[in-house]
């Protein structure tokens, strides 16, 4: 049963003033009062138990706070409070795991900042939480902090190193070159771990550079310093690390099987002329072998030279057979990519490129779950893709073949696919068709990465000029423009911004995606609500949709915009057809309520007030307890001089109050209208029997008085008599006097009659 939210609000306040001067005992007992009143309110248990840890009741501050966690799940702060009390009570385990768990919070609520404070906190109170470390690693490299991005990753080697998984370690290790190949501390680990020596958790943040030991460089040159990660990337991509591991792959079985058959020695010549880069030779001798020997790594190896001399049919017929050797799989899908890409069939092109460079990126998974959290995503890039026309798939193709050759392809792999999940969360599939298929430059995933980071850091002109220079190598690339947008709206180019966004919009529009141009127009005017244009452009978007729900509202909005710039003829032009739209699509009562509420607003800012009247009084018809109805009839015809009917809706009002045993809100009511028109006998007389029922004579016997004297003023005599008999029976101090002041009433009606 719901209590009194007045008395709720009260207890409230106490407690919040109580909080405020630190009297936690005071507060405490105010909270529960709260309580009391509505035992299902998740605020008023916060705030208990704020005080109560205040007071150092740590068991019953964590109980209030998974009280409260429990009534309102999505609000963080319960559980980071409780978190919190965990840890000052020496449970540091258990504190670690709740930090964990305000950590998913924040994840729903897209805060990935406060996500990775908390598990900072988590991994400080319990080491060694290697999914959290892995967690914190890929946020860090997703919000551009590589610092301690590497951090994590050197961390989560020395994790795995302690629990024998040199594995992961490794691939650990590798993740962090990915992001700075030049760091010494992950070179040194990984030198370590080669040799099957120990490595050492890295150097933490807080360390002083100044105070930190010198890094131990144990390499010879700088070419060393690329070390593994330069090494195994060949520019070729893929297929040229995998026809590596096929040349040793297929002379090791050649030589084992004791192979000196002919389709042996071709393929030995095969290989012999591949390393003299005698290629048309090599392909020759490679089809002599394949007749009797059906080795995947030969295979490959003739495959991918038969791609290098454009015989892309050949080629995709040996590369298939590849696929059976997960050590060459990622590069026969790689070449497959390219013939199919080259013979115009670009959905087979599409699905066997994108299965390469998941199968490159899962090859540093650290761990079944990310390989499974990876999957979802090349999935749904998958799906995204899928039906698109050939044109598209064409210029798609042609970047995802960039993005697996060049020195750097095995970094830009893992960069770019964290954009486009990024992409796909944020903007739909058709964000993912804009980035690959803009024919512009493969460093795009890197160049908005770092806008990102530079709007974060508020390095706006850095921003901006990377904005540009995204903008000239892909110009219509969407996404960039609307961080330009961003960009601007921080600066305060307010309009600028604005003109920008709905560029962005109708261009949206333009394409059909009209999901997306609504999800900008909405963006904009929660940061100008009082742009009209924008207002109506998001309306045309709705009508157009066929969404008569979201029009009404935003006919409603627009309504009020004109209401705030002083546009009232505007406004009431508006609310009439927010009225007729909800009519015809049978709103519901409540929204046709809200609708005639703005438009009496609206009339009264025209000081129209009978046609104000006229409104209230059909909200009345459709919902006759509608207060803030009823209270605006009760003032407006006051300023009409209709008393009677002002009276009339008053005490419709206030039988309402009765009906809720709201009593405090009838005396403040009659309080406040008293004072509004002091000279109204039916508000005194109201007010003076609500002060005799609850015990206050002194104040009844003040508003008797008063009463009495306006019906003296204008001849109530016998009515005049009868408040001077309830004055007496109050017994006041001066009832004597009031005595006689009833006897001259009394003459002076005996005279008129």
């Amino acid at each position: 049963m719901a209590g009194d939210r007045e008395l709720y609000q009260q207890h409230m306040n106490a407690g919040h003033d109580a909080a405020w001067n630190h009297e936690w005992a005071v507060a405490i007992s105010a909270y529960s009062k709260a309580i009391r009143e509505f035992p299902e309110d998740a605020e008023a248990h916060t705030s208990l138990g704020l005080a109560l840890l205040n007071a150092d009741r740590l068991d019953d501050a964590l109980k209030v706070y998974m009280r409260a966690h429990e009534l309102s799940p999505d609000d963080p702060t319960p559980l980071e409070k409780s978190a919190d009390v965990l840890e000052r009570m020496g449970r540091l385990k258990e504190a670690a795991q709740q930090y964990i768990n305000v950590s998913e919070v924040y994840l729903g609520q897209r805060d990935l900042n406060k996500a990775i404070g908390n598990w900072a906190r988590a991994t400080q109170l319990t080491p060694g939480l290697v999914q959290i470390h892995m967690r914190l690693a890929q946020a860090y490299e997703r919000i551009g902090d590589k610092k301690k991005a590497v951090r994590e990753y050197l961390t989560l080697a020395y994790n795995f190193h302690r629990l024998d998984d040199s594995e992961k370690a490794e691939k650990a290790v590798e993740r962090a070159l990915r992001l700075d190949k030049r760091n010494s501390q992950a070179l040194n680990a990984l030198r370590a771990l080669k040799s099957g020596g120990d490595i050492a958790l890295p150097q933490t943040d807080e360390l002083d550079e100044a105070d930190a030991p010198p890094d131990i460089n144990l390499f010879d040159d700088d070419d060393n310093l690329l070390l593994e990660e330069e090494a195994h990337s060949d520019p070729r991509g893929p297929l040229g690390e995998a026809s590596a591991k096929a040349l040793v792959a297929l002379a090791a079985h050649v030589m084992e099987s004791g192979m000196l058959d002919k389709a042996g020695g071709d393929a030995l010549q095969g290989m012999e002329f591949q390393r003299q880069q005698r290629d048309a030779d090599a392909i020759e001798a490679y089809r002599r072998a394949a007749e009797g020997l059906r080795h995947p790594a030969l295979k490959l190896n003739l495959g991918a030279l038969l791609l290098e001399h454009d015989e892309p049919q050949e080629a995709a017929q040996h590369l298939g057979e590849a696929l059976v050797d997960p050590l060459l799989s990622s590069g026969a899908m790689h070449g497959l990519g390219q013939a199919y890409y080259r013979l115009g069939k670009h959905r087979q092109a599409l699905r066997y490129l994108l299965q390469s460079l998941q199968a490159v990126d899962t090859g540093l998974a650290l761990g079944q779950s990310e390989a499974a959290e990876l999957a979802q995503i090349y999935e749904r890039l998958q799906n995204a893709l899928e039906g698109r026309a050939d044109d598209a798939l064409e210029a798609i193709n042609a970047r995802l073949l960039n993005l697996l050759t060049g020195a750097d392809w095995k970094h830009r792999i893992a960069e770019t696919r964290q954009h486009l999940d990024e992409v796909m969360r944020d903007q739909g599939d058709q964000g993912v068709v804009d980035f690959l298929g803009t024919g512009g430059s493969d460093n795009l995933a890197s160049t908005v990465s770092r806008i990102d980071s530079y709007i974060r850091q508020n390095m706006l002109t850095l921003a901006m000029d990377e904005a540009h220079n995204a903008v000239q190598t892909s110009p219509f690339y969407l996404p960039v423009h609307v961080r330009m947008a961003e960009i601007m709206m921080r600066e305060g180019r307010l309009r600028q911004a604005i003109n920008k966004y709905n560029m962005v919009a109708r261009a949206y529009m333009m394409r059909g995606e009209k999901d997306r141009a609504a999800s900008i127009l909405f963006e904009v005017l929660e940061q100008s609500p009082l742009d009209v244009s924008i207002r109506l452009s998001l309306i045309d978007l709705l009508e157009s949709e066929n969404s008569p729900d979201e029009v009404l509202d935003q006919y409603i909005e627009l309504g009020r915009t004109y209401n705030h710039l002083g546009n009232f003829e505007k406004a009431r032009e508006t609310f009439l057809s927010a009225e007729r739209l909800a009519k015809q699509v049978s709103a519901p009562k409540e929204k046709l309520v809200a609708i005639k509420h703005s438009q009496a607003d609206a009339e009264q800012l025209r000081m129209d007030m009978r046609s104000a009247i006229r409104i209230y009084e059909d909200i009345i018809e459709l919902t006759p307890e509608d207060e803030r109805a009823l209270r605006m009839l009760v003032d407006l015809n006051y300023s009409q001089l209709n008393q009677l009917e002002a009276i009339d809706h008053l005490d419709r009002l206030l039988r309402i109050y009765a009906r809720r045993k709201q009593i405090t809100r009838i005396v403040h009511t009659l309080e406040e209208l008293t004072r509004h028109y002091p000279t109204d006998p039916g508000l005194r007389s109201r007010l003076a029997a609500m002060y005799r029922q609850l015990g206050r004579n002194t104040d009844a016997v003040h508003q008797l008085d008063a009463l009495g004297e306006l019906q003296i003023e204008i001849g109530m005599l016998a009515e005049a008599r009868s408040t001077i008999r309830q004055i007496i029976a109050l017994e006041p101090e001066n009832s004597d006097d009031y005595r006689r002041l009833l006897q001259q009433i009394e003459a002076r009606i005996r005279q008129k009659q």
